[in-house]
C-alpha cells in the first residue's frame, strides 16, 4: 500500500481547522500521514490538532510564511505522494484520497490535479464558484491556464528532483512551482474530473484587488525566473480576467 502524506500549514486556524482535520480523518484510504506545520499559533490551533489521533506529526515553530511552512512539511513527509490541504479547506468527500491514489497508480503519473469549489466562508454548503479544470497539454500555461493548487498531488521524488516552493514569491509560489514542474520540466500528469476540495473564498492572493494585482505581477515573474517567455494572454488578459471577477 502506497503511503500518502497530507500537509496542512496553520497559524491561528482554530476556527476552520476542525473541518480540515475531520475531512482527512474520515478518508477511507488506510495509509495517510497527516502533518500539521504550525507557525506558533496563539489561539487553540495546537490544542485542536493534538486532540486528533489521526494526526501523525505536529511541527510548531516560527516560519517565513505559508510557503515556508509547506516546504517544511514536504521535507518531513514520509509518503511517496504528497498533497497539501490548507487549514481553511477540506476534502469534498471521504473517497477523495482513494480516487486520487487509484488514478495515479493506474496511470503511473507523477502529478495529479482535479476540480475545486469555492464555498461561503461561514455557510460552507453554499458554493460561490466552481473551478473546473481540464486535461493538460503543453501550451495550457501559454493560454493563461493553471490547475487549482489545493487539488495538486505530487510524488515526493518530483519535489526532490525539481525543487520546493520558491520563497521569493509571497502570493504566487504555487503558480511558479506548477509552471516549473509542468511547463518547464514536463512532469507526467493526469486530470481527475471530480471536485475534490472545498475552499473557503477569500484566500491570501484573492483577498483584495491589490493582492490579486500583486499575485499577477508574481505570475509574470515566475516565467522570468524559469527563463521562459510568457504569452501575451499571460501578461495582459489573465490579470484583466481575474480583476473582472470582483465586479
Amino acid at each position: 500500500m502506497t503511503k500518502i502524506s497530507i500537509i496542512t500549514a496553520t497559524y491561528n486556524s482554530a476556527r476552520t481547522l476542525p473541518d480540515t482535520l475531520s475531512s482527512v480523518a474520515t478518508q477511507d484510504y488506510p495509509d495517510i500521514e497527516h502533518i500539521i506545520v504550525d507557525g506558533v499559533s496563539e489561539d487553540k490551533t495546537l490544542e485542536i490538532a493534538r486532540a486528533c489521533p489521526h494526526v501523525s506529526r505536529i511541527i510548531s515553530e516560527p516560519d517565513r510564511g505559508l510557503y515556508d511552512a509547506m516546504n517544511k512539511g514536504i521535507l518531513a513527509a514520509k509518503g511517496e505522494i504528497i498533497g497539501i490541504l490548507n487549514s481553511d479547506d477540506f476534502y469534498a468527500n471521504p473517497q477523495v484520497i482513494s480516487q486520487v491514489m487509484a488514478k495515479m497508480e493506474a496511470l503511473k503519473v507523477d502529478l495529479l490535479y482535479a476540480d475545486l469549489d469555492y464555498v461561503d466562508p461561514v455557510n460552507t454548503t453554499r458554493v460561490v464558484r466552481s473551478w473546473k479544470s481540464c486535461d493538460y497539454h503543453k501550451n495550457r500555461f501559454l493560454q493563461g491556464w493553471m490547475p487549482p493548487h489545493p487539488t495538486l498531488f505530487v510524488r515526493r521524488q518530483v519535489y526532490e528532483q525539481f525543487g520546493l516552493f520558491n520563497l521569493e514569491f509571497r502570493f504566487a509560489a504555487d503558480y511558479e512551482l506548477m509552471l516549473r514542474m509542468l511547463h518547464k520540466y514536463s512532469v507526467s500528469v493526469c486530470y481527475l474530473p471530480e471536485t475534490i476540495v472545498k475552499m473557503r473564498a477569500g484566500g491570501l492572493s484573492n483577498a483584495s484587488l491589490l493582492n490579486r494585482w500583486k499575485a499577477n505581477r508574481e505570475d509574470r515573474m515566475a516565467w522570468r525566473v524559469n527563463a521562459l517567455k510568457p504569452h501575451f494572454y499571460t501578461i495582459w488578459m489573465k490579470p484583466i480576467s481575474k480583476i473582472v471577477q470582483y465586479f
